[in-house]
């Protein structure tokens, strides 16, 4: 008599598929993060694709996870399962999650948090168009502000991630849509510093600042909050060379300059003035040929600078 065959796993499910990666189900427990080499700004999404790109984020986001295990950073990282997927623990996507009861369990966040450190990005936009005042930032009232400016102290802010535009809230807004309640919010706090702070550890040596950054947070089963998503990649964060900040120039590692392209052309105006209004949003062009080159180059030169290992391609199965 011949043996039964060995069992086998279901063949991975594909869920759904967000700005940069496809998300694939291995398990009722168990996700794939599939990276593409896609890339968005300002919620939409580029119609250019980055070579290396899918890679180089899944590679960066594993270093920064294997951080938190030595750390002792709760997260829900599994494992890399090819040069740009991987593995990661499931949670529940629940747009309320306040529908899950009064102590809801086993759920993401519907937040982004977003930890800055120096004047720059949206926030100097804002400060700008006077939305924000000095002392709103920790500064004395009154005092002039430049962009790049170190901040007094960490200034954090929360957003939407469930909605099609990413959304600025207030603490009770938060709060409300999270489900969380005041003592975990000084829990995520706390956690976000310590990330924080063993990341530039890291990267000072190496000759990087980082200037701000967002991550994601989950409630596991047991009702602790944990990292979820990705972080401190060139999509999430933004990264300065220290060198060049020291001698008052800002030389930028991140996708700002995607960002300040379509500044220059005038895109961003023509979008901001739509969603103002509101108004059909106009389409977002292709990045030119070189550009293209270049972001590729960036995100390569971020893992080396952040990693300090050599961005060699990984080979592919099959």
């Amino acid at each position: 008599m011949s043996p039964d065959p060995a069992p086998t796993s279901p063949a991975p499910k594909y869920l759904r598929r967000g700005k940069v990666k496809e998300v694939w189900e291995i398990s009722p427990t168990e996700l794939e993060f599939r990276f593409t080499n896609d890339i968005s700004v300002f919620d939409k999404h580029i119609p250019s694709e980055i070579p290396l790109k899918g890679e180089s984020l899944a590679r960066t986001a594993a270093h920064w996870f294997e951080m938190c295990e030595r750390i002792g950073a709760a997260h829900h990282y599994l494992g890399l399962s090819g040069p740009q997927a991987m593995r990661v623990r499931r949670v529940r996507v629940v747009p309320q999650p306040r529908t899950l009861g009064p102590e809801p369990r086993d759920y993401l966040v519907p937040l982004e948090f977003i930890v800055r450190y120096y004047l720059a990005g949206s926030m100097w936009d804002r400060v700008k168009a006077g939305q924000v005042k000095p002392e709103q930032l920790g500064f004395p009232a009154g005092k002039a502000l430049a962009y790049g400016m170190p901040l007094p102290e960490p200034h954090f802010e929360v957003t939407t991630k469930l909605e099609p535009v990413d959304r600025l809230l207030d603490w009770p807004e938060a709060l409300e849509l999270s489900a969380l309640d005041r003592k975990q919010m000084d829990s995520v706090r706390e956690m976000l510093l310590k990330v924080d702070a063993a990341m530039s550890r890291e990267i000072e040596p190496r000759g990087l600042l980082h200037v701000d950054g967002k991550k994601e947070l989950a409630v596991d089963r047991e009702g602790k909050l944990m990292i979820v998503d990705t972080f401190g990649t060139a999509d999430e964060d933004r990264f300065w060379d220290k060198g060049a900040y020291e001698r008052g120039r800002i030389v930028d590692f991140s996708k700002e300059f995607v960002r300040q392209h379509y500044r220059q052309t005038g895109y961003y105006d023509e979008l901001m003035k739509a969603r103002n209004a509101p108004a059909p949003e106009p389409a977002i062009p292709a990045l030119p040929p070189l550009l293209v080159d270049e972001v590729s180059r960036l995100y390569s030169t971020v893992y080396q600078r952040l990693t300090g290992e050599p961005f060699a391609p990984l080979p592919r199965s099959g």
